[in-house]
C-alpha cells in the first residue's frame, strides 16, 4: 500500500511540474478566442458536466460563438454558430481533417483501424472511396431499396399485432435497422424471424451498441493528461476494453456464419472480401481486421443514430398532435390508405422532409461534432487556433442559436416549407445551419443510407399508425431530456401502444 501511495504521489508531482511547465511553454503570442478560466492540471473538464453540449452552449452565450478551453494538457476550440463552423469545416477544412488522439479509437475501434477515427491520409482516402464506390454509391443503395421497404413491412406486421401491449419503440427500430443493414452487408438478418418473435440477442446488441457510443463519448482523462492514462481513473478504458470484446466477438461469429454458408453470396461484406485495391500500399486486400472495423462502424453508428433520430421525430409528433395529423393527411393524399408508402413516394411528402429537418435541428444525433486536430497554427474568427488543437462543433447548439432560428426551442417543421424562414435548407450540402452528418471531408460517409432509412421509416409509423402514450400519459407530460454519448438518447424511452389506421391487409 505504501509503494502505490508513494507512486500516486510522484505522479501527481510529475503531472503538476509539467502542467506549470506546458504553461509556459504554450503561452501564446497570438489572440486566443476567450473561454472560462482552467483549473490547475485537469483544466475546464469539471466544468462539462453530464450534458456537455449544454454546459459549452451556456459557455457561448457568455463568450461567444468561437470559444478556447483546456482539456488538460490540450487546447480546446468550441465553434457554436454557422458562420463559424463554416470557417473551420470549410475554409479550413483540410487542416481540420484528422482526429486526435483518443481512448475510444484505440481500445474500441481497432486501434484506428476504421474509417471514423483513422487519421486523414491515403489510407482513409482508400476506405472512404471503398464505402463511396462500393457501399454507399447510389448503384448499390438502389439494389438494396427491396431490403430496406421488406424490413420496414416487418417492423409494421409487429407493431400492428402489439394490441394492448406497451411498446418500447427504440428497441424495435434499433432492430429493425441492425437487420437492414445485416441483410445489406451479410445477406442475413440477425434478430427474430421476421413474424414478429422476439429475439433475446436483439436486448444485448442494443445495450452493447447504447454501451459503445456512451463510452465513445466520454471526455476521457488519460486523453488529455497522458501520463495519468495508465491509472484509468473513471473506469472508462477497462469499460472500452470489455465492450470491444464483446463486439469483436459478434463480428467474428457473423463473419465466421457468412464465410460457412454455401453459394454466391449478393451482398457488400463479399464485395469488400473481394477488394483488390491498393488499400495498404501493398497491394493486398482488406484485412479481416479492416472489415471488422467498417462493421463495427456500420452496426454502431448505423443503428444508433438513426433509431434515435426516428425515436426523438415520433416522441415530437406525439407531444405536437396537430403536426402528426398534418402529416397523416399528406400521407393519405400522397400514397392513401391501401399500401403502406415507399421510397418512390419520398419526395413527394414535402411535410414529411420538413419534419425530418425540424428534428435534425432540435435533436441532432451527434450534439457535439466528432472531434477535429489542427494539422497546423490558423486563424478563425479573428482569433489565433494553435496547432494540435481540438476541434468540437456544436451542433446541437446550432440548431437552437436564437439569431439564426425564430422560436428555436419550438418543434415548428413549417420553417422550411415555402413561406418559412428556412425553406431552401438541405442537410446534404454545407448549409451549416442544420448539421445532422457534419460537414467537410469527414461528413458521415454512410448519409445517403441514414436518409433513406429515416424517412421510410418516419413515414411509415406516421402513415400506418395512431399513437397512445403507456399508462395513459398526458403527451404534455412526456419526459425529454437527454443522455449524452456521441449520440444522444433519451434518458426514458418512448413508451407507447400503436394503434392500426390503414387497411387491414395492408399489415399482412
Amino acid at each position: 500500500m505504501a509503494i502505490i501511495m508513494t507512486l500516486l504521489m510522484d505522479t501527481c508531482i510529475t503531472v503538476l511540474v509539467f502542467y506549470v511547465l506546458l504553461n509556459l511553454r504554450t503561452r501564446h503570442p497570438n489572440r486566443l478566442p476567450p473561454g472560462p478560466t482552467p483549473w490547475p492540471i485537469v483544466g475546464n473538464l469539471p466544468h462539462l458536466g453530464p450534458l456537455p453540449h449544454h454546459t459549452l452552449a451556456a459557455f457561448a452565450k457568455k463568450y461567444g460563438p468561437l470559444i478556447h478551453l483546456r482539456f488538460g494538457f490540450v487546447d480546446v476550440v468550441v465553434a457554436s454558430s454557422p458562420t463559424v463552423a463554416s470557417q473551420f469545416l470549410r475554409d479550413n477544412d483540410l487542416n481540420f481533417a484528422s482526429r486526435p488522439p483518443n481512448s475510444g479509437a484505440k481500445h474500441m475501434a481497432y486501434n484506428y483501424q476504421d474509417l471514423v477515427f483513422a487519421p486523414y491520409g491515403p489510407r482513409w482516402t482508400m476506405l472512404r472511396k471503398i464505402c463511396k464506390d462500393h457501399l454507399f454509391s447510389s448503384k448499390a443503395l438502389d439494389n438494396f431499396r427491396h431490403v430496406r421497404e421488406e424490413e420496414v413491412a416487418i417492423l409494421t406486421r409487429i407493431l400492428a399485432s402489439a394490441g394492448e401491449s406497451t411498446v418500447k419503440l427504440s428497441q424495435l427500430l434499433n432492430v429493425c435497422t441492425a437487420n437492414t443493414l445485416a441483410r445489406m452487408m451479410l445477406d442475413m438478418r440477425l434478430f427474430g424471424d421476421g413474424n414478429g418473435s422476439g429475439d433475446p440477442k436483439a436486448d444485448e446488441f442494443k445495450d452493447m451498441v447504447v454501451e459503445l457510443m456512451t463510452l465513445a463519448g466520454k471526455f476521457n482523462i488519460g486523453d488529455f493528461i497522458p501520463m495519468l492514462d495508465w491509472m484509468d481513473l473513471q473506469g472508462v478504458t477497462t469499460k472500452m476494453k470489455k465492450v470491444h470484446d464483446r463486439f469483436d466477438s459478434f463480428l467474428d461469429n457473423i463473419l465466421d456464419e457468412h464465410k460457412i454458408r454455401k453459394g454466391a453470396h449478393d451482398d457488400m461484406l463479399s464485395t469488400l472480401i473481394s477488394l483488390k485495391e491498393d488499400v495498404n500500399g501493398e497491394g493486398g486486400k482488406l484485412s479481416d481486421i479492416e472489415i471488422k472495423a467498417l462493421l463495427l462502424n456500420l452496426f454502431s453508428a448505423g443503428t444508433d443514430t438513426s433509431s434515435s433520430s426516428i425515436e426523438w421525430t415520433m416522441a415530437e409528433l406525439i407531444r405536437n398532435p396537430q403536426l402528426l395529423k398534418q402529416a397523416q393527411e399528406e400521407m393519405d393524399i400522397v400514397v392513401g390508405r391501401d399500401r403502406l408508402v415507399t421510397e418512390s413516394d419520398l419526395t413527394q411528402l414535402t411535410f414529411l422532409h420538413a419534419i425530418v429537418k425540424e428534428s435534425f435541428r432540435l435533436h441532432p444525433s451527434t450534439p457535439l461534432s466528432l472531434p477535429r486536430i489542427a494539422s497546423e497554427s490558423c486563424e478563425v474568427n479573428g482569433y489565433h487556433i494553435p496547432k494540435g488543437s481540438t476541434l468540437l462543433v456544436n451542433i446541437w447548439a446550432i440548431g437552437r442559436h436564437p439569431e439564426v432560428w425564430a422560436d428555436p426551442l419550438e418543434f415548428r417543421p413549417a420553417r422550411f416549407l415555402p413561406g418559412g424562414e428556412k425553406p431552401g435548407v438541405n442537410v446534404k450540402v454545407n448549409d451549416f445551419e442544420v448539421l445532422p452528418f457534419g460537414a467537410g471531408r469527414r461528413i458521415c460517409a454512410g448519409m445517403s443510407l441514414a436518409l433513406k432509412m429515416v424517412h421510410l421509416l418516419i413515414a411509415t409509423l406516421i402513415q400506418a399508425f395512431d399513437w397512445e402514450l403507456a399508462n395513459g400519459l398526458d403527451p404534455e407530460r412526456l419526459n425529454m431530456e437527454e443522455e449524452f454519448g456521441i449520440s444522444v438518447q433519451k434518458a426514458e424511452p418512448l413508451m407507447v401502444h400503436p394503434r392500426p389506421r390503414l387497411a387491414p391487409h395492408t399489415y399482412i
